[in-house]
């Protein structure tokens, strides 16, 4: 019975998000929450009534590739950026209540023919997905790629979606393929190639491709995982402390949902969760021409921590704001703002808290800011003062995974408000008090 136990523990110690995030798929409420952004704000809310045609295909495959393009830098046209949303000029407003994009996550990227292609994931269960064996793929699935067809208002899916990554051989199999857990993929172009990372069971993993449909075979990131200490040793940085509210059965952590961000230099820099109670940003690195080569940690590691402690145990509303991040800090999205002297790294990523007394998994969620103090990703960050940003505690667990996408260098946010549909936000100029 106790190996029952301690099983049930690691699984859902793998998916960095304990028990509660692996329930039913939720229901579309009936009307939008009351949650606007920001808190002070009144949303403008723009409701799409046009049909986005749906593409029909057997396999991602068989759909005529568009070129990436390079994105705009953010702030071109005298649009703000995050740096302004930091000083207080600028505040993202709700423009769709429902895209159609899943409520859990996505990673969109413009093409030159005017599609948005988004990278999530999706299983037979939410969405039909099926891998290209032709198989249902079980939850919570593979990466698929939703599409929008009128600048990112509303996207559609493949009918069926197909996952896009080929099998060695058919069947699929889960851990040779990764088949039945590729979750939190996130993406990058540099100019040649499409990068995508992604979490299989804590693994990190890396893949490229040069037309966003075939892909490279994965690599995995700096051993990452969740471990115990009688497997290997672990830095400070990657101990797993007490919780209140959760088992310590893990000792160490480095892995869960990426980030990745490839700068000027050709530093390819993936992000991952490092540590919990507290929780920090970890950070590696390697020269993007090193396919093959491991990764290696950044010299400041981790980027920054979240909440030193739970706060009040009886508490989990506004109040808690401040331990937002106690547990875990994951999901990073990365942009850059300026150039030279003025260039600094902003980070969105996901905090959690972790469960109240007598919740069965992790209950509170926030949408965190950070941003480097100089030009360097390598280097010291410091948090968003008024974090979490957008929703207060308790959030909801689509919010953390947000998407960042500069379309003609506006500042377009995807992220879930209210736990049940994925909206578009746009970055825009504070009107005056």
């Amino acid at each position: 019975m106790g190996s029952v136990v301690r099983w049930g523990i690691f699984c859902c110690w793998f998916l960095l998000v304990g028990c509660g995030r692996g329930g039913a798929v939720p229901t579309p409420p009936t009307r939008l929450y009351p949650t606007a952004v920001p808190r002070t704000s009144t949303p403008q809310v723009i409701q799409t009534n046009f049909v986005t045609p749906t593409p029909t295909v057997a396999s991602p495959l068989s759909t005529p590739t568009p070129y990436w393009v390079t994105p705009m830098p953010p702030g071109q046209y005298g649009y703000p950026t995050l740096a302004d949303f930091w000083a207080g000029g600028a505040e993202f407003v709700l423009e769709v209540v429902e895209t159609g994009l899943p409520m859990g996550e996505s990673d969109t990227v413009v093409m030159s023919n005017g599609e948005l292609w988004s990278y999530l994931h999706a299983s037979d269960r939410s969405a039909r997905a099926i891998d290209q064996c032709g198989d249902p793929v079980e939850f919570p699935g593979c990466t698929v790629i939703y599409r929008s067809y009128d600048g990112g208002y509303t996207f559609v899916h493949d009918n069926p979606p197909v996952c896009q990554f080929a099998c060695e051989a058919c069947p699929c199999e889960a851990e040779r393929d990764h088949v039945t857990q590729q979750q939190y993929p996130r993406v990058m172009f540099d100019g040649e190639q499409i990068l995508l990372v992604y979490e299989y069971l804590g693994r990190d993993t890396v893949r490229d491709s040069l037309d966003g449909l075939n892909w490279s075979k994965p690599e995995r990131v700096a051993h990452s995982t969740i471990w115990q200490l009688w497997w290997r040793d672990c830095p400070e940085a990657e101990r797993i402390g007490n919780h209140p509210f959760v088992p310590y059965f893990y000792e160490c952590l480095a892995g869960g949902p990426p980030g990745i961000y490839l700068d000027d230099a050709g530093r390819q820099y993936i992000f991952m969760a490092v540590g919990q109670n507290p929780g920090g940003m970890g950070c590696y690195w390697r020269w993007q021409g090193e396919s093959g080569g491991d990764f290696r940690a950044c010299e400041t590691h981790p980027l920054f921590v979240g909440a030193g402690n739970y706060g009040p145990l009886e508490e989990k509303g506004v109040g808690t704001n401040e331990y937002f991040d106690f547990r875990t800090i994951s999901a990073a999205e990365v942009q850059k703002v300026g150039e030279g002297a003025e260039a600094r790294y902003y980070m969105l990523y996901e905090g959690i808290r972790g469960p109240g007394p007598g919740d069965p998994g992790d209950t509170q969620f926030g949408l965190g800011l950070a941003r480097s103090v100089t030009g360097e990703i390598d280097g010291v960050w410091e948090k968003y003062e008024a974090n979490p940003i957008l929703v207060d505690l308790p959030g909801n667990i689509g919010l953390g995974h947000a998407d960042l996408v500069v379309v003609a260098g506006q500042t377009i946010l995807y992220t879930s408000l209210d736990g049940a549909v994925r909206s578009r936000l746009r970055l825009v100029w504070k009107r005056g008090e």
